[in-house]
Parts: structure tokens; sequence; C-alpha cells
């Protein structure tokens, strides 16, 4: 896979942000309802990836940078948004090549924690991330008062990317 950086308009990045908010629906009866703007994945304070398998666009991640908010966040946070891998390229470690990249560039950016908010009906997430060393945090975010909303966070300085995890 090659892994390039893009804005979270991109073309590409819309083609899979469209295809996981279907997953989303079908998973949850709507869409991620999170406010969200493609300034706020540029960089140093965030950055999208999109991954390429013979040229089609087959994977996706991003982080924005989160201080303290009454939202839930903490100083120093980088909030992981639209992790997301095509059915027919999962099992391949595609999302865990992303993840760690995406974890790389928010340390080196000088966040000290990536967190994230799933949900109890993406069980394959929820797996992937405590196989990379996430644990629960306090929740945060819009769908923070939800049953089925997971927040997971995980140190990032000094830790090893979640590739070698």
């Amino acid at each position: 896979m090659e892994i390039r950086i893009r804005r979270y308009d991109h073309p590409d990045a819309v083609k899979l942000n469209d295809r996981v908010q279907l997953e989303y629906v079908e998973r949850y009866g709507d869409g991620d309802l999170t406010p969200m703007d493609a300034a706020q994945f540029d960089p140093p304070r965030g950055l999208y990836l999109v991954g390429y398998v013979d040229g089609e666009p087959v994977a996706s991640g991003g982080w924005r940078a989160q201080d303290e908010s009454p939202e839930g966040h903490s100083d120093g946070d980088a909030e992981l948004k639209r992790m997301y891998v095509v059915d027919e390229a999962r099992g391949r470690g595609l999302a865990r090549r992303i993840l760690a990249e995406l974890e790389t560039s928010a340390a080196a950016a000088g966040r000290s924690r990536m967190v994230l908010e799933t949900g109890t009906k993406q069980p394959e997430a929820i797996a992937l991330y405590e196989s990379c060393g996430y644990t629960p945090v306090t929740k945060f975010g819009l769908y923070r008062y939800e049953e089925l909303s997971v927040c997971l966070g995980r140190e990032l300085q000094g830790r090893t990317p979640a590739d070698g995890a």
C-alpha cells in the first residue's frame, strides 16, 4: 500500500468517507454527525492520509488536534477520525499501517495522546485498537452520552508505533 497525505476534502478521501458513512448507517442507523472541517486536518494541527493499492484508494484515516474542552478532550489530544478500509482490502494490516503513520505524525507534532471514539457495533475496530495498546478513556465528543459509544486512547510520547506494538 502506498500512503499519501491528502486533504480531508480531496476526492479520494471524500469517496472513502462516503463509504464509511454508509457502513455507519448499516450498523447504527445513521452516519457520524460529528462536525468536521477539512482545515482541522491540515498540518501542523492535523493530518489526513489515504492508502492506495494499485492506484485505488482503499484506506483512510486522520487526526486533528484537540485541547481541553467541555466535550471532554484533554490538552495534547490528537483525535483519530475516519479510520476506514474498504471491505475488499480488509485483513491485510492496512488499518494498522495507517494508524502507525498517524501516531508517528501526531507525536512529531507534539501531541501527547491519541484518542478515538468508536461504537460497540464495530467489534473489529475495537479489537484492532486494543491490540495496538489502546485502553478506555473518559468519554468525549458528540456521542459521549451514548450507550453504544466507546472511547479509547493511547499515550504517544515514548511509545512504539502501533505496527510495532
